[in-house]
This record gives structure tokens, C-alpha cells and sequence, in this order.
């Protein structure tokens, strides 16, 4: 498994609509294996294809003790109203706001094998994610569904964070090396 860049928002593929996926290969396999272990270096709940520099629509969750690969999603029912909670972003580090989402959904997608399957009224975090996620798989980020003045106001944070990422990428670190390749090369 390898860490992948995650791209942040200033990168086009953020904005680009994604594939459907018609092929379940090995390759489609590694690249979910990447996308968990990046999700989880980035101490994060989701992660859409695009945010990796992926097209295809695809996207790996693991909220509420619920871990899902979850391939070409359909929002089928929604239900309960709006329901507002703070989100933030891989794609957007260090900025947060509250967005309405609704209270409960129920989604459709394949899973790594291309087997249908359904998540059914999900709620609270999972179902939040999955709503986030799945908008990212149609080019659309947490602050699309902010008020003008809302998303002023995070525009001008993110201002202020986007000189941390050149090429509008965010390059996780590989962890620490292992004691022995530390100490190399010195003697005691």
C-alpha cells in the first residue's frame, strides 16, 4: 500500500465529474488499499477518487465503526429534513463549517468485486459522509453548499492556508524511519 497526495481545492480535477467504473481489476483494488491507508494518514472519515487525482467514481468511508468501498453511489432516498453539522475536508485542510445535509439517506453502489448493495437510513456521521463524498464524485466541495457570506468567510481562511500546499498538493509525511535506519552510519 502507498500514501497518495491528496489534491486541494485550486486543483481542477476537484471540479471534473468522475467515471463510472465498468472494471473491477486488481489495479481498481491497490488503488482502494491506497485511498484507505491515505484516508487514515490524514486522520480522515472519506475520500473521493478526485481527491487522490483519480476519475473515477469512487470513494472510501469508515464512519461510525461502518468501513465501506462504495463504487458508483446513487443517493436513492432521502429523508428526515435538513440537518446541520460541521464539515471540513481533506481537499480544504483547516477549514470548517456547519452545512446542511439531510438527516438520513439511503445509497446504492457496487462494492470492490462490482457486487450491488444498499446503505440504508444512514445517518449522523456515516450518512453525512457519504453525502460529502459523493458530492465530490460530481465536482462539488462542502463550500458550494455554504451561504455567500459563509463561504466568503471560509475563502478568505483558506487564503491564508493554500501557501502550505504548492501545486495544490497536500503530500502526507511517511512516518517515522524504523531504529536501525536512524541510527545508521553512526558509531558508538
Amino acid at each position: 500500500m502507498a500514501r497518495l497526495d491528496i489534491h486541494v481545492l485550486g486543483s481542477p480535477i476537484l471540479r471534473q465529474d468522475t467515471e463510472r467504473v465498468t472494471q473491477f481489476t486488481p489495479e481498481l483494488r491497490r488503488l482502494v488499499d491506497d485511498m484507505f491507508e491515505t484516508m487514515e494518514a490524514a486522520k480522515g472519515v472519506g475520500l473521493a477518487a478526485p481527491q487522490v487525482g483519480r476519475i473515477e467514481r469512487l470513494c472510501v468511508v469508515d464512519a461510525d465503526d461502518t468501513k465501506l468501498v462504495v463504487i458508483n453511489p446513487e443517493i436513492i432516498r432521502q429523508e428526515g429534513g435538513l440537518v446541520k453539522g460541521e464539515e471540513g475536508c481533506l481537499s480544504i485542510p483547516e477549514i470548517y463549517a456547519d452545512v446542511n445535509r439531510h438527516a438520513r439517506i439511503t445509497v446504492r453502489a457496487q462494492d470492490i468485486d462490482g457486487e450491488w448493495y444498499e446503505i440504508e437510513d444512514a445517518a449522523n456521521l456515516l450518512g453525512r459522509c457519504l453525502q460529502h463524498e459523493i458530492d465530490h464524485l460530481h465536482g462539488k466541495l462542502f463550500t458550494d453548499r455554504l451561504s455567500l457570506l459563509k463561504k466568503r468567510s471560509a475563502m478568505k481562511e483558506w487564503d491564508y492556508e493554500k501557501a502550505k500546499y504548492p501545486k495544490n498538493l497536500r503530500v502526507l509525511p511517511v512516518g517515522d524511519l524504523p531504529p536501525e535506519k536512524q541510527s545508521a552510519g553512526t558509531d558508538a
